[in-house]
C-alpha cells in the first residue's frame, strides 16, 4: 500500500539535483557565458555610460581599461558585479570604439555582441 502513495516514495522532488549548476550544463543551455556584450545605460540628461561584460578570464582586465581610457580619452572603472562577474565601465557611448578596438586586438567578431545599435 505505502508503494503506491506518492509521499512515500523514495525520490525526493526538492532534491538538488547534481548536474544542475555546472559549466557543462550552463554552456549548453545558453551559451551566452561566451559572448563578450557591449551595452549603453543612460544616466541623467545627456550622460550615457558604456559596459562590457563577458571578457574572457585569461586577459588582464586592468590592462584592458587602461587601454581604453587612452584610446578613446574618457574615464572609466572596473566595477565586481555578483552575477556577471567583472564589468568594465567607461564614461560616454563608446560601443563602437571598444567593438572595432576587440576586433583590431584579434577577437572574433562573431563573439562579440553590440546592444543597441
Amino acid at each position: 500500500m505505502s508503494a503506491q502513495i506518492q509521499n512515500f516514495s523514495k525520490n525526493d522532488p526538492f532534491a538538488v539535483d547534481d548536474d544542475f549548476g555546472t559549466e557543462s550544463s550552463k554552456k549548453a543551455v545558453g551559451s551566452q557565458q561566451s559572448y563578450i556584450h557591449i551595452r549603453v545605460q543612460q544616466r541623467n540628461g545627456r550622460k550615457t555610460l558604456t559596459t562590457l561584460q563577458g571578457l574572457p578570464k585569461e586577459y588582464d582586465q586592468k590592462k584592458i581599461l587602461k587601454a581604453f581610457k587612452k584610446e578613446f580619452a574618457c574615464n572609466g572603472t572596473l566595477h565586481d558585479d555578483e552575477e556577471l562577474g567583472q564589468v568594465i565601465q567607461l564614461q560616454g557611448d563608446q560601443r563602437l570604439k571598444i567593438h572595432e578596438f576587440l576586433v583590431a586586438e584579434g577577437m572574433p567578431k562573431s563573439t562579440i555582441k553590440v546592444h543597441g545599435a
